[in-house]
């Protein structure tokens, strides 16, 4: 495969490669061929060239126990040799590619060609220029120097195009580097174990090199390429490189290779690294993919189409796609539901564009009409062929009032004011805690309705403390005295717990002083150990004694067993099983208890019941998690047969029970308190038992005594849901999700189906928007099918993270409720801008329309105007994008999806700022010269010099928006328009800077922005018109809302627009492919991998003439797994989505499809 890739990369270390070969006993190339090989054929590959896998590790200089030696020379030689542990990333955008994508603008591009005539018309000097006959009704004698100055105005309007252009493209080209800084840091962030010197170390990913001992445990994404050596029960879900969906186990014997990029989904292990970065397995398909790219980018320059997307987009066999990259495009755009917001503004957006263009048409053709109709009919003047370079001038003149009445009317900064909210959003959100992974999220959190929360260390603080104990017979409400104890009880206890836990769970002696110990790995079992130091036992020299190798057999824990088992050999070659797990699990399988002598005695099943009901339940109605520690013991022969898992866990004996504490949170009722304030219900979805939830539930404030709600059991739970065929109903769904509190002793389905449930539900008017918390593998479905999904930064699982939308870096609950506020702060901040812009806009278009309508001319021009939307866009944009949070948002409901964007109070405002700024204007430009004793600017010839009246006009514009940009700061119909103003300092900089800029504009803009200079006095005027509009805001403020019926709402969604068509189409059986959903959480660069396989496959096809189904085959499944990717965040979805997007324009239904297998 070297051959295909061209990669610089590569060809550097095939050249250490052949100088070094020597120092290691294998080469890269070899160890590179040798994770080709699947199953059996790599075992015998193994033992063929090598012997074993202890063999590889001693010609690769490293030991399966102890590891590498990790000095520096060593590591940084196998670096040369083997390469390092890292993939190029694609090349990102230029600067200049951006500002070529900013110029697609529509309404940019009408200017530009406005501009360019107007530009065209003003050089070109017609010979009939000095025919009087030309001359119209209204043309005045013309200075020759102004003639020379036509060409400002077409100058100016493309000067202005630069500055938008390049304000776009610098805000996507910094937001393109926020994400991949992002990018970078959840990728150093990124940790693994390694065995290094006989220690356990984690190590970012990227430091990972050939030789390292790695240790894989459930829930891990392997970074690298390796052959397992040693581990228990290891299963691999290898379909993000196979498309298989079985989970493969792993084994010396049978199937030694560990490939990276695939998910550990059971068990544990360690391996042996051998192929690392662009010489692993997914490596490999990335370096193709980019090779591919850059071929295809020489001989198609269509690539370019594609966003730039061509390092991973490869386009092969045009032909069979069925059309080109645009077709593509579309295709991929609907792949995700669109946030609430995006749906609303494209809405919006819409329907100001509609009526612009109306507006437009409508001035250009009364302009034309009045021309014509006055020159050639009133004034009986013939069309002089010598004339029409004039009349064509006056034409484009109109021409040019009618695009700016356009670009005035559409809204350019609303794209940009939501941008920048979000990036200021997420930039602050990562202070609180959040890390946002996918942009939008941010802004769904803000109409959340629902939160389904975990409750190990989300709502609790994850420290866990055994604090009571049921040991022969005795139930101690405290630690018990050692000496109260049972030797022989003791002995076993301490071995159980020792030994049947992973040996990466250890407490350390604590950091500072007077600290807690430190817990590390699992916390129940180090809550446990912790048991064990307190009943002032020791559980390392078990552990020497019984070393990991050691252990006969381990069955892993996994949310079906809800126990751990390990099986030793005892000295007498007979078997011992130690047990451990949820007591009501565990006590059903005992049938003796250790009594107070240390001796099992029978233990019924009418004992049991007493035992739940003295010891179990007041434990869990304490709200302590309850754990059964038990044994059992097998004879050397006949060896029991270990994989028949029903016998061989069962029959035990039950050693002791402890009530295990893990406190909640502080911080965490006050915040459940505030969510419940703001309209958001909070359930606990838990796999603890149910009155252990209900206790913590009720110590949170998720549920309070007295109150009409549901604790449920996840066997009840099903059970009330599914009809005599054991089918999901909805109707069944509806009925108890509004009252369900707690789901307790839920397995992730039953999580995935409650989150499911409540999406889909039609029960309330609104539709839910779902929060959920999840931190292990399995909450992988129901992260990825709530609208967002948090993932836990420190507990969670690398599945759980690659399914969220947010990290949480702090495991904490109240991290939630900070989003909360930053979504709404987004929505309130976008409604401030709208109610801003949509005043200007409804005045200037109607300025514009009217004056020229009656005086021939626009009283704002056209690089006016440009400057009223850059400073008011983007300038407002930025002041009113990046208001901070305040408490207060959280005392409202959520909005929900169909609550229009603009509110009546927001439209009462905009129309009643519009009527005043209106009424002001029209009264300057009609009586303004007589007010100030001025000439009047009505009616002036063409390149006629500025006059001081359109002047006064333009600048009293400009201090009505700047005062109004203050009003704009309240949209709920608040009187204090000034609060916190000063917590703001953008807001307060960007006003005083737009005032200085003004002020020039006026004083030194002269021709180009037809302004002349204005006096003290008059300048005084406008400063006193402006501040009107705060006075005139509180009289707005005073007429109640609720009078004016008849003021129209926008930018609402319908409940038909809710569901695009794929959700429809979405499989029924969306459950029993919970797992699928998991496969859609893979990381990108995957994505690349089955397109490649596809076309190989699909070349192959075409050469064997075999049937072409299979190749089709393959293709729907790759593209259900793309169709989920289009999710990136909204700004970044132009550059991710098409470069992530299927090979094959599939209609959306396709996305539904269960996986199926069978490639030829």
């Amino acid at each position: 495969m070297g051959d295909m890739t061209n990669s610089d990369f590569y060809s550097k270390n095939q050249r250490n490669e052949s100088s070094h070969g020597g120092e290691f006993g294998c080469t890269m190339e070899e160890l590179r061929s040798l994770m080709e090989l699947r199953g059996t054929e790599a075992v015998v590959k193994i033992k063929e060239t090598y012997g074993d896998t202890e063999a590889i590790c001693r010609r690769l200089k490293t030991s399966p126990v102890e590891g590498l030696p990790g000095t520096a020379l060593d590591l940084e030689k196998r670096k040369q040799i083997f390469g390092q542990n890292f993939i190029p990333p694609k090349k990102p955008k230029t600067f200049l590619q951006l500002v070529w994508e900013a110029l697609q603008d529509v309404t940019l591009i009408i200017l530009e060609i406005a501009a360019i005539i107007s530009l065209g018309l003003s050089f070109y000097h017609p010979p009939g220029e000095s025919n009087e006959g030309c001359a119209t009704a209204q043309g005045g004698a013309e200075d020759e120097g102004e003639a020379e100055a036509g060409w400002i105005e077409g100058a100016a309007i493309l000067l202005s195009v630069i500055c938008v252009v390049l304000v776009t493209a610098f805000n996507d080209w910094s937001k393109e580097k926020q994400f991949r800084g992002l990018q970078s840091r959840i990728e150093q962030e990124q940790k693994f174990t390694v065995v290094r010197a006989g220690q356990v170390v984690q190590i970012p990913v990227a430091e990972i090199v050939v030789g390292d001992i790695a240790q894989v445990k459930y829930g891990d994404l392997l970074p690298a390429d390796g052959l397992f050596i040693q581990g228990n029960d290891l299963k691999i879900d290898e379909s993000s490189l196979t498309g298989e969906s079985d989970q493969v186990r792993k084994s010396v014997d049978k199937d030694p290779m560990l490939l990276s990029g695939t998910h550990v989904m059971e068990g544990s292990g360690r391996m042996l690294v051998t192929a690392v970065g662009v010489n692993s397995q997914t490596g490999i398909i990335f370096t193709l993919l980019g090779a591919g790219g850059e071929e295809e980018e020489k001989k198609d320059k269509k690539a370019k189409q594609q966003d730039g997307a061509a390092a991973m987009e490869m386009q092969p066999l045009k032909s069979a796609e069925g059309g080109d990259a645009d077709d593509k495009k579309k295709a991929n755009t609907h792949k995700k539901e669109k946030s609430v917001l995006q749906g609303k503004l494209t809405k919006l957006a819409v329907q100001i564009g509609k009526a612009g263009l109306v507006m437009s048409a409508i001035t250009v053709i009364i302009l034309v009409l009045y021309f014509t109709v006055d020159t050639f009919v009133v004034n009986k003047k013939p069309w002089l062929p010598e004339c029409t370079p004039v009349y064509v001038q006056y034409f484009v003149k109109f021409f040019i009032i009618g695009v700016t009445v356009l670009v005035v009317a559409v809204p350019e900064g609303l794209p940009l004011a939501v941008t920048i909210s979000l990036a200021y959003s997420v930039k602050k959100m990562m202070k609180d805690n959040n890390l946002v992974r996918h942009l939008d999220a941010c802004e769904t959190m803000g109409n959340a309705t629902a939160i389904c929360s975990d409750k190990t260390g989300t709502l609790t603080t994850n420290r866990m403390t055994v604090v009571q104990a049921y040991i022969g017979d005795v139930h101690y409400k405290e630690i018990p005295d050692p000496s109260n104890v049972n030797s022989k009880t003791m002995e076993l206890l301490v071995n159980a717990i020792a030994i049947n836990s992973a040996y990466t769970t250890k407490i350390l002696p604590p950091e500072k002083e007077g600290a807690l110990p430190r817990q590390v790995g699992n916390k129940t079992e180090c809550g446990l150990l912790g048991f064990v130091l307190d009943l002032k036992q020791d559980y390392e020299p078990a552990r020497g004694q019984m070393p990991e190798e050691k252990l006969y057999k381990v069955y892993t824990f996994n949310s079906v067993r809800k126990s751990m088992s390990t099986v030793i050999r005892l000295p007498d070659e007979s078997f011992r099983m130690y047990s451990k797990g949820a007591s009501e699990i565990v006590l059903k399988k005992c049938c003796k208890i250790l009594s107070g002598a240390g001796e099992p005695r029978v233990f019924r099943p009418r004992d049991r019941d007493e035992m739940v009901k003295k010891v179990i339940e007041p434990m869990a109605c304490d709200g302590l998690r309850t754990i059964c520690v038990a044994y059992r013991d097998f004879p050397s022969s006949p060896e029991p047969d270990w994989d028949n898992e029903n016998d061989i866990l069962n029959d035990l004996t039950c050693i002791c029970v402890v009530g295990i504490e893990d406190p909640v949170r502080p911080e965490v009722p006050e915040a459940i308190r505030k969510c419940q304030r703001a309209g958001i219900t909070v359930r606990m979805v838990t796999g603890d038992n149910i009155n252990t939830a209900r206790a913590i539930a009720i110590k949170c404030g998720i549920i309070h005594p007295g109150e009409d709600f549901l604790c449920l059991e996840g066997k009840e739970f099903n059970r009330r849901i599914r009809n005599e065929k054991g089918e999901i109903e909805q109707e069944r769904i509806d009925k108890i999700w509004p009252k369900l509190r707690v789901l307790a002793r839920s397995s992730p389905t039953d999580k995935h189906t409650l989150v499911k449930g409540i999406i889909d539900s039609t029960h309330t008017e609104q539709r839910q928007v779902v929060a959920v918390t999840g931190d292990g593998t399995n909450d992988g479905p129901a992260l990825k099918k709530a609208d967002v999904g948090f993932a836990m930064g420190i507990a969670g699982t690398d599945v759980a993270k690659e399914a969220s939308d947010i990290i949480l870096t702090d495991d904490n609950f109240s991290s939630i409720v900070k989003a909360v506020m930053w979504g709404r702060n987004v929505y309130d901040s976008i409604s401030k801008f709208l109610q801003f812009q949509l005043t200007v806009n409804v005045v200037a278009v109607i300025v514009a329309f009217t004056g020229a309508c009656i005086t021939q001319d626009s009283p704002l021009k056209a690089v006016q105007m440009l400057w009223v939307n850059l400073i008011m866009d983007t300038f407002a944009s930025l002041a009113l994008a990046t208001e901070p949070p305040t408490e207060t948002l959280l005392l409202r409901k959520p909005y929900g999806r169909n609550k229009p964007l603009i509110s009546r109070t927001m439209m009462k405002n905009i129309l009643g700022h519009a009527v005043y700024q209106l009424t002001l204007i029209f009264t300057l430009l009609f009586v303004g010269e007589k007010m100030f004793q001025i000439d009047s600017g009505r009616n002036a010839p063409l390149h006629s010099p500025p006059s001081e009246h359109y002047t006064i006009i333009f600048n009293t514009f400009v201090m009505m928006q700047l005062f109004n940009e203050i009003n704009a700061r309240k949209i709920h119909g608040e009187r204090n328009v000034f609060d916190g103003i000063f917590r703001n300092p953008i807001f307060c900089t960007i006003v005083l800077g737009t005032f200085a800029i003004q002020i020039v504009i006026v004083q030194f803009g002269g021709k180009p922005f037809s302004c002349s200079p204005l006096q003290l006095d008059q300048w005084m005027w406008c400063i006193f018109i402006g501040l009107g509009e705060l006075v005139w805001g509180q009289v707005i403020a005073t007429i109640p809302t609720s009078r004016l019926k008849f003021l129209k709402e926008a930018g609402r969604l319908t409940q038909k627009e809710e569901i695009p068509e794929e959700e429809l189409n979405e499989d029924v059986e969306e459950i029993d492919h919970a797992e699928r959903e998991l496969r859609r959480g893979q990381i990108l660069w995957f994505r690349g991998l089955n397109r490649i396989q596809t076309q190989i496959e699909v070349v192959n096809t075409f050469k064997s003439g075999a049937s072409f189904q299979g190749a089709l085959r393959r293709q729907s499944s790759v593209t259900s797994q793309s169709q989920d990717v289009a999710n990136l965040s909204s700004p970044s979805r132009v550059s991710l989505s098409n470069a992530l997007s299927s090979p094959t324009s599939l209609p959306p239904a396709a996305a539904g499809h269960p996986r199926r297998e069978g490639v030829p």
